[in-house]
């Protein structure tokens, strides 16, 4: 019997849907910890937004009296709801007409074309997810560091998370369109410089190079959570100071890392309730802190953590904490996590969009078929208040 367009669909889908969900856990740093934490992930959504109470403060009806004193004032326990929405998430991959006709004469060819398509699809998801983990809801892969005025070369803050052929727009912190649909045709790591094709663009400091598409949503990962302002979730620190987490900046200027600012990092979180088990940076910082302990002669092989993952320790009076390097980290920060208070919000794992009847739909106008991958998702915290970063690092 021939290949048709249902029998290569279940093929593809028996072969492939279940690696992505491997792909994902065994290939990114940031991504796994989240999924092997006891909370982990959860499917049970069941909406367009997951709801969770938070407690902000204790009962004020509390106090000391002499004989024949009015008692204290009766208070009650402070709560505020944290709404948190999914994004909605997507991967498309196309094959043309002819490499379709190959399932039929051809079945070998036909799968390691396949294989190429979906493989690099699988790992192009992973990476990008990965990525968001440290961003927020923005979406910038890359941030304009400086003015520039009619040129197509941009001086960015860092280049860890864009790369030549990415289609992107070109847009103002707030959103305006500066460039729609342009693509980055080289990216300069020594000088932080990205270009792009198209016509010459003007902008200032802090305009944003996003995904197409892409400007406002993404993952509310690092970049918003682990923060000391800015609503998340619909609660809004200024009105419920305790939803902050531990920042501590040096206003833009790098300095030395040291196991004093470690310390007092943990401590703070410590003080607030809660408790790291993770600290995630680049390769940069994490070879300054293995600098830092061999200049003080300590002990810097890596060592095996529970999760299936290795790395430095920082020693701690509450126990070791791992240290450990993710390249899709952003550069001079460290992320101090409480992995059992984050969670990986989804109505379900990447899926092939096959509502039609077939995970292969004709493009329209061409010889050509494509397959589209989904997940409606969001990355969550229950407690704000126990993560923290250091930022303005050195890196060694």
């Amino acid at each position: 019997m021939p290949a048709t367009m249902t029998t290569i669909s279940a093929i593809t889908k028996e072969l492939y849907e279940k690696d992505v969900r491997e792909q994902l856990n065994n290939e990114t740093v940031a991504l796994t910890r989240v999924q092997k934490t006891s909370e982990g992930i959860t499917s049970e959504v069941g909406g367009k937004y997951v709801t969770f109470p938070t407690h902000m403060s204790r009962n004020s009806g509390i106090g000391a009296r002499n004989e024949s004193e009015a008692l204290p004032a009766a208070g009650n326990q402070g709560t505020a709801a944290a709404r948190v929405g999914l994004k909605y998430l997507y991967g498309r991959v196309q094959l043309t007409g002819p490499t379709m006709e190959l399932a039929k004469s051809n079945p070998q060819a036909f799968m390691s074309a396949l294989d190429l398509e979906v493989n690099g699809l699988k790992t192009d998801l992973a990476k990008d997810l990965n990525r968001q983990v440290y961003g927020d809801t923005l979406g910038g892969v890359a941030v304009s560091s400086a003015t520039y005025s009619t040129t197509n070369d941009i001086v960015v803050t860092h280049t860890t998370w864009i790369e030549e052929g990415m289609v992107v727009d070109v847009v103002t912190s707030a959103g305006v369109a500066i460039a729609s649909g342009v693509t980055v045709t080289a990216v300069d790591t020594s000088t932080k410089t990205v270009t792009v094709d198209g016509s010459a663009i003007s902008g200032s400091a802090g305009d944003l190079i996003v995904r197409k598409g892409n400007y406002g949503r993404e993952w509310d990962g690092f970049g918003s959570i682990i923060k000391a302002t800015g609503t998340l979730y619909n609660i809004n620190p200024s009105t419920y100071p305790r939803w902050k987490s531990t920042v501590d900046s040096n206003s833009g200027t790098n300095r030395a890392l040291s196991e004093g600012l470690m310390i007092l990092m943990a401590d703070n979180i410590r003080t607030k309730g809660g408790s790291v088990s993770l600290i995630l940076q680049n390769l940069g910082v994490r070879r300054a802190y293995f600098n830092l302990l061999a200049q003080q002669r300590r002990y810097t092989n890596t060592q095996n953590f529970e999760g299936g993952f290795s790395g430095l320790a920082f020693t701690t009076d509450k126990g070791d904490i791992p240290v450990v390097a993710d390249t899709d980290a952003p550069p001079n920060t460290q992320y101090y996590v409480n992995e059992k208070e984050l969670k990986w919000y989804r109505e379900g794992d990447w899926s092939f969009m096959d509502r039609d009847g077939s995970m292969w739909q004709r493009v329209v106008g061409y010889d050509a078929y494509e397959g589209t991958m989904f997940q409606y998702s969001e990355l969550g915290t229950h407690r704000r208040n126990s993560h923290g970063v250091i930022q303005d690092l050195t890196e060694g």
